[in-house]
């Protein structure tokens, strides 16, 4: 899990009502998650999500076009909302709401947020090149 995202994904939660917001991968683990969901919560969450993804994709053709590509996924609850989007190439971000959240602010602070994460996941990690004498 890479604790120097969860600076970026508790930016998500500036938004009235969100809750919890994690980074999994397409695999279903745990890439990142904010400060204050519990890890083990945030493990069961990615798993969920995965597969919660996967199901989604499969519903393509339910659509008018057989084509249609998988944008997000929103579930509702009788006490929140979760959202569900792709992240960049194998991953997804997730974000748990409450009922009153302003959907349209919570999805386009997420795009934000994925625009941010894909440079940073893109990004080469540095090289340790040590003392030089």
């Amino acid at each position: 899990m890479n604790d120097d995202l969860s600076w970026m994904l508790d930016s998500a939660l500036e938004i009235p009502g969100a809750l919890h917001a994690v980074l999994i991968s397409a695999d279903g683990l745990l890439m990142a998650r904010t400060k204050d969901f519990d890890k083990d919560n945030a493990d069961r969450v990615a798993a969920a999500m995965s597969g919660v993804q996967s199901l989604s994709r499969s519903l393509g053709f339910f659509c008018e076009d057989p084509n249609a590509g998988w944008r997000q996924t929103l579930v509702e609850f009788d006490g929140g909302w979760v959202f569900l989007i792709s992240a960049g190439e194998g991953a997804y971000l997730g974000v748990s709401a409450g009922p009153d959240v302003d959907m349209a602010d919570i999805t386009f602070r997420m795009q934000q947020l994925v625009g941010q994460l894909g440079k940073v996941l893109m990004t080469p990690p540095r090289e340790n090149l040590g003392a030089r004498s």
